[in-house]
């Protein structure tokens, strides 16, 4: 963790140093869908479940490499029939991108290009499942009778894969579909097994086992893969500010 936090220190160092001495620069927004695969949906990659919206600055090094510090917001849910949930997302990210054609909002010969992006984020959730009128916050019930509550928080690895377009000298329209890995398997509050709960506490009872199958007990809840892993597909709008003495490329 330590390496990556300072690896994530060192790029946005160098992000905002190139900002400061900015040959072009750029600003967007997006909206779209959010979807989630994992213990609860294990094998639909194109399955979403609600929207997200998001923001980015982006330094343009040349008309292929730019560096990006993103955020996006969006909100996931699954069910299996018993166990289910839903949650907000919080995704902070540094992000490389690569354009396959020699395409800039302010320079450069294309007028669309195809494009991919990769790099490093952090991501906070909160799992939830309402019961009758009342939100119950999945993690405090320790659902699968953990000793303490996990984390609401993980690093996550993006990557993806879009389309710019050249609206006009300084306007581009972009298209994306972005997975993100998840280090960890509780976005969907489930891991490991059914476990008895003994303390009496109907909530956690009910919770950790809807369907009040004794039969599942030791038996897993979800699936045996240990990270959870989100996705986003945005539309979205950038502006590039372009600088009158500086060089475009």
């Amino acid at each position: 963790m330590r390496k990556k936090a300072a690896l994530l220190f060192v790029f946005t160092t160098l992000f905002w140093a190139g900002i400061a001495q900015a040959q072009n620069w750029e600003i967007g927004v997006a909206a779209g869908a959010a979807g989630y695969m994992g213990d609860l949906n294990m094998n639909k990659p194109l399955k979403f479940s609600g929207p997200a919206v998001g923001g980015f600055v982006k330094l343009n090094l040349d008309p292929f490499w730019s560096l990006g510090m993103h955020y996006t917001y969006g909100r996931i849910k699954g069910d299996n029939g018993d166990l289910k949930f839903y949650t907000p997302l919080h995704e902070a990210s540094a992000m490389v991108d690569f354009n396959f054609f020699d395409f800039f909002a302010g320079g450069g010969h294309k007028r669309f290009t195809p494009y991919i992006y990769a790099g490093f984020g952090g991501v906070v959730y909160n799992p939830k499942r309402k019961v009758g009128d009342e939100v119950k916050y999945l993690r405090l019930y320790r659902t699968e009778d953990q000793y303490t509550t996990y984390r609401n928080y993980a690093v996550s690895i993006p990557y993806g894969a879009g389309i710019k377009y050249k609206v006009k000298s300084n306007l581009t329209l972009f298209g994306n579909l972005g997975y993100r890995t998840a280090y960890t398997d509780y976005l969907d509050d489930v891991s490991r097994n059914y476990r008895r709960i003994t303390d009496g506490d109907p909530d956690r009872i009910f919770l950790a086992n809807p369907s009040g199958d004794l039969s599942k007990i030791g038996t897993q809840r979800g699936d045996s893969r240990r990270r959870d892993t989100y996705m986003f597909t945005q539309l979205g709008l950038s502006y590039t500010f372009l600088c009158e003495n500086c060089s475009v490329f």
